[in-house]
């Protein structure tokens, strides 16, 4: 199953929780990928002047999915601040590929006028539908109107209100998969597959108690403590490596 995740400089921890949580429940094999506008940038295939309305670096190079999945299949893009609570291969049961496109549909008119570490908080119609966006590939919608060129000229309306398909040709995917911090409730969806802490995170200082920040804070320890061991491990390796020489010197030296 491929995978795409909206990948931003401010927000690493935000990707390596997502990456984990996804990995951990999913039962089909991942290819997960993060998608960085610094390395679409250096391989010429991201040109778009930087748009100072953007909350994310990832707001538009979202819609480079298809492009990079090889214009082949079905490919699954979120954004960063998603955690997963259950295995995310079930928004396959949903891949008709009569739709260019499967996502929630939100009407979601946010309170807050800003977000994350001060971030404007837009208003706009289908707003946060292309936050997770289940694309097929193989569409011609996707293929003829996704292009790279599109991409880095058409206008953020264009792309994000998804004007490049039909009405038509938009599946529709349970609130479970994503589930609006902040906005949905547990009356409506008890039990959530995907939380979106679309308005910011526990990786945030001031959104350290927002719902589930729990559940995300106890897979952030865990990657920590996973990391910091894997970390010592190679140093370890590189220290034993590095000594090895040195031994063999000594015990030479001294007759052994």
């Amino acid at each position: 199953m491929k995978v795409f995740i909206g990948w931003d400089s401010r927000e690493d921890i935000a990707y390596q929780v997502c990456r984990e949580s996804l990995a951990r429940n999913s039962s089909v094999f991942l290819d997960i990928n993060p998608i960085k506008q610094t390395d679409l940038r250096e391989r010429n295939v991201y040109w778009r002047e930087p748009d100072p309305l953007s909350s994310t670096e990832f707001s538009f190079t979202r819609f480079l999915t298809p492009y990079l999945a090889g214009y082949s299949g079905w490919a699954l893009f979120m954004d960063c601040d998603f955690f997963w609570r259950g295995d995310v291969a079930g928004v396959m049961d949903y891949a008709d590929p009569k739709y260019a496109v499967l996502c929630v549909k939100h009407k979601y008119k946010p309170k807050e006028t800003t977000k994350m570490d001060g971030n404007l908080q837009h208003k706009y119609p289908k707003k946060n539908w292309s936050s997770l966006m289940l694309l097929n590939c193989d569409h011609p919608d996707v293929k003829q109107n996704l292009t790279l060129t599109t991409v880095n000229i058409a206008t953020g309306m264009y792309l994000h209100q998804f004007r490049w398909t039909l009405e038509e040709n938009i599946g529709e995917l349970p609130v479970a998969y994503n589930y609006l911090e902040g906005w949905h409730t547990r009356d409506i969806c008890p039990n959530p597959v995907a939380v979106h802490m679309t308005r910011g995170g526990p990786w945030f200082k001031d959104w350290q108690d927002v719902e589930y920040a729990d559940e995300w804070l106890a897979v952030a320890n865990q990657f920590d403590e996973n990391h910091r061991q894997s970390k010592l491990k190679s140093q370890g390796e590189v220290m034993s490596k590095l000594l090895v020489p040195v031994r063999d010197k000594t015990r030479k030296e001294n007759g052994l």
